[in-house]
């Protein structure tokens, strides 16, 4: 490598789908860096409802909380619909059924998605010297995504690293957390200002349900990404004697 281009590792940005664990990734980012950027992906998923989410967490985020707010900078969504074209999975295509496939990944694995949009920050990262880029993936409550493995992105880190000559860090704040743990993350890094704005704001659930609020927020409350935000929350407050 060449002496290479040094980025600021003050600045960050998220990855931002608008769902429980990128936002409680955001909330993380503004409470540990001087100044956080975000961006979303279009990748032609079959409902937009967590990308109509991302602008009122980013906006009750900036009116609840006055310090995350001036760290705050502009958020951005790429148009990456052909994706959906290269690649079929139930979170892409209406007509594919959640359940597992015969490789034993479920049909919501959109195969390469993270490491696209990871390559994709790192150009952003790199012209706007954003030296953290940091996601919301995880190994411990997780439908088994090969993508979402910690070695996987450890690998990737040391792609763009080298692609780039830079000195990027991916950053994975619930890589090791459980669900009911990133409920906690959230508490105790914006109380229940926080847990309300995750409760309401933020959108999870597969089939793009909002029509019912649970007490862990909206959702179908049938697919696996509701199961897994409904037990985390259960969990969670059962951990506080609820």
């Amino acid at each position: 490598m060449t002496n290479g281009r040094a980025l600021s590792k003050k600045r960050a940005l998220v990855l931002f789908s608008g769902g429980q664990d990128s936002s409680t990734c955001l909330a993380f980012a503004l409470s540990q860096y001087d100044y956080v950027e975000t961006v979303g992906f279009n990748y032609g998923q079959r409902n937009d409802v967590e990308l109509r989410c991302r602008l009122d967490v980013r906006d009750q985020l900036k009116a609840q909380f006055s310090d995350w707010g001036s760290k705050l900078g502009p958020d951005q969504v790429l148009d990456l619909t052909t994706f959906s074209n290269l690649s079929s999975s139930a979170l892409t295509d209406e007509t594919q059924e959640i359940t597992t496939a015969d490789n034993g990944l479920p049909t919501t694995f959109v195969p390469g998605r993270n490491l696209f949009f990871f390559h994709y920050a790192g150009v952003i990262g790199y012209n706007r010297n954003l030296g953290v880029l940091v996601g919301g993936m995880c190994q411990t409550d997780y439908s088994g995504y090969p993508d979402c493995r910690d070695d996987t992105l450890k690998q990737l880190n040391k792609t763009l690293n080298l692609g780039m000559d830079t000195n990027f860090e991916i950053y994975t704040p619930l890589m090791w957390s459980t669900k009911a743990e990133s409920w906690s993350m959230a508490h105790k890094l914006g109380g229940e200002r926080l847990v309300e704005i995750i409760q309401r704001s933020t959108h999870t659930c597969y089939k793009g349900v909002r029509e019912t609020l649970y007490e862990w927020g909206y959702g179908c409350d049938d697919c696996p990404a509701c199961h897994l935000r409904a037990n985390g929350y259960k969990d969670w407050q059962s951990s506080l004697g609820g």
